[in-house]
């Protein structure tokens, strides 16, 4: 029984019961049940990045990686990884890789600034192949895997509008066969209003990487095409929309359960393994 935490909310889901085809994922191999060697710092990555980690006095076996969305920052965004307080798991959040013009405030994903014809509003859907490879190499392959010794499926990623939609890219491209480099599946990737973009690749099988996602009711951003464009990228993908309209974060107990059981299921758990345990495939 793996017993996480939300803002009081204590939400319980135990390994045993029937798992979601999501959640059914078996190892490739046989292998050493190994820990990561070290606990990321911020010193770690890239000094062009702005980065912040939950304090962890040892290295736990889950990775959360935040990713906020348009106009935030890190600082601010951290603040719901401590507060969903997850067991066994160091939360990393980093900023987006460049400030929004015209002095308005807070950071972005995207490679350009493009404005939605229909709203007025900036367009998240705004191309994602610069964050992509900074994620993706500087933060992920580079720093948690190389220097810290996690592997691709003890990494997860939570993100938000356009983090979220920045957090699929990265996803398929890690699933992506690179030569010298580790490809698979992330323990988990959860996109809070925001789908598959419209300008990333679709072509090649689809990435075995559990996705979550979660929008409001009638959302425009996450229609019904937008998440069938999902799943031709993603094999195992979940939906859950709020009772309410708009895409924000979850606010209540019912709109963030399906996150913490997502979490329940995905997060890995080393407390009763003992040492020299194997992963069977």
């Amino acid at each position: 029984m793996l017993a996480l935490e939300y803002n009081g909310y204590d939400v319980r889901h135990s390994h045993t019961q029937p798992h979601s085809k999501a959640s059914a994922l078996s190892f490739s191999k046989t292998r050493a049940l190994t820990m990561p060697t070290k606990t990321p710092t911020p010193g770690d990555f890239p000094s062009q990045l702005t980065v912040t980690v939950s304090p962890a006095a040892s290295p736990t076996p889950n990775i959360l990686l935040l990713l906020h969305g348009l106009g935030d920052s890190a600082a601010a965004f951290a603040k719901f990884g401590q507060a969903i307080n997850l067991p066994e798991t160091t939360v990393v959040t980093v900023q987006g890789t460049a400030p929004l013009p015209f002095d308005l405030g807070g950071f972005h994903w995207g490679d350009d600034i493009s404005f939605d014809s229909a709203t007025g509003a900036i367009d998240m859907d705004a191309g994602l192949a610069r964050a992509t490879k900074t994620l993706v190499t500087d933060v992920i392959r580079d720093t948690l895997i190389r220097k810290c010794g996690y592997a691709l499926r003890e990494i997860m990623i939570l993100g938000f509008g356009q983090g979220g939609m920045a957090g699929l890219a990265v996803a398929r491209e890690l699933g992506q066969k690179s030569e010298g480099h580790e490809a698979g599946p992330l323990s988990g990737v959860i996109s809070i209003g925001a789908p598959y973009s419209l300008s990333g690749s679709r072509v090649g099988e689809k990435n075995r990487s559990p996705v979550l996602l979660v929008a409001g009711r009638d959302s425009v951003a996450v229609s019904d095409e937008a998440v069938r464009r999902t799943k031709q990228v993603f094999e195992f993908v979940e939906v859950s929309r709020y009772a309410r309209k708009g895409d924000g974060m979850p606010s209540n107990r019912d709109e963030m359960m399906p996150v913490m059981q997502f979490f329940a299921r995905r997060l890995r758990s080393r407390q009763g393994v003992p040492e020299g345990s194997v992963e069977i495939g």
